[in-house]
């Protein structure tokens, strides 16, 4: 039998200091900066905070699934068919496995994101 396990409470852990993860790999505009922190990892799933100054990069064939919230910022997602929406404060979106698309960090972006294999 399995126990659900906390892994944030919303107000401290969302907006709490970050660790530093360097460069944004891949990145084709601006100079973005990432930093993180990981709130759960286990059988497949990771679950943590995201975020991310100004900055552009094209994603070709996501290896997981991941389903994010945006907590501040603003980007822009385009996908590879060229739609695009812009994403805000309380965006709740789902990028499967496979996609392909760009983002484009308009403000620095924090998002508390799960991904899935």
């Amino acid at each position: 039998m399995s126990t659900p396990s906390l892994v944030a409470t919303p107000g401290p852990e969302l907006s709490a200091d970050l660790e530093d993860w360097g460069p944004r790999a891949g990145a084709d505009v601006g100079e973005p900066m990432t930093s993180g922190r990981v709130l759960y990892e286990g059988n497949g799933i990771q679950v943590g905070i995201w975020e991310c100054t100004p900055g552009g990069w094209t994603i070709k064939d996501r290896p997981d699934h991941e389903t994010v919230q945006i907590l501040a910022g603003r980007a822009i997602l385009t996908n590879v068919d060229g739609t695009s929406t812009e994403l805000t404060v309380g965006d709740v979106l789902t990028l499967p496995k496979g996609w392909s698309g760009r983002w484009d960090i308009l403000e620095t972006v924090r998002k508390l994101f799960i991904t899935a294999a």
